[in-house]
């Protein structure tokens, strides 16, 4: 990764404040999906984070994860597969794996699902998201995948906020002092 698409994540993200005077930030990624330059770096800079890994498929979150994955699994020539979270809007019907994440960087539990019919034993499997915090779903989908027999070669962010030995496979192209 070079240091100019550091340089563009870091000058297109921003803090905000959703209530003037809280005091709370949140991050502001928008600046990122809105600039084609972060765009065409992405898959190409995640990639790059394991260049040995060759996946066969990238498993990615919802919501910003379905973003992210298809950029990732464009550059190796892999195939991409959804983790959803249980309680969406939208019914899937075929057969679901589901894992339960005990709490995510808010503190809130959640379950992740796969299409269990998507992954295989032969499958390597790189996870990607936008950013970690705990490394939590991680963990989850880690387990999850693990235990449809496939292989995890690692976890691809962006910002990698986690704590130094919470997710040792968890790289990112920029850490939590970047931003």
């Amino acid at each position: 990764m070079s240091a100019d698409v550091r340089a563009l994540l870091r000058a297109t993200f921003r803090w905000t404040e959703p209530e003037p005077g809280s005091g709370l930030l949140v991050s502001d990624r928008s600046g990122w999906w809105h600039s084609p330059h972060v765009l065409e770096s992405l898959g190409p800079g995640l990639a790059g984070l394991f260049p040995d890994a060759h996946p066969t498929v990238i498993v990615s979150p919802e919501v910003t994860g379905f973003l992210v994955g298809p950029l990732v699994a464009r550059e190796v020539g892999a195939g991409f597969v959804e983790a959803y979270r249980e309680g969406a809007r939208r019914a899937i019907a075929e057969p679901m794996t589901w894992v339960d994440v005990p709490a995510d960087h808010r503190g809130e539990a959640q379950r992740l699902g796969v299409r269990t019919n998507l992954i295989g034993t032969d499958d390597r499997v790189l996870l990607v998201d936008d950013w970690a915090v705990t490394g939590a779903q991680t963990r989850a989908l880690s387990a999850l995948i693990r235990g449809l027999g496939a292989t995890v070669v690692g976890t691809a962010v962006i910002v990698n906020e986690c704590p130094p030995g919470v997710a040792p496979d968890i790289r990112g192209l920029l850490g939590a002092d970047d931003l």
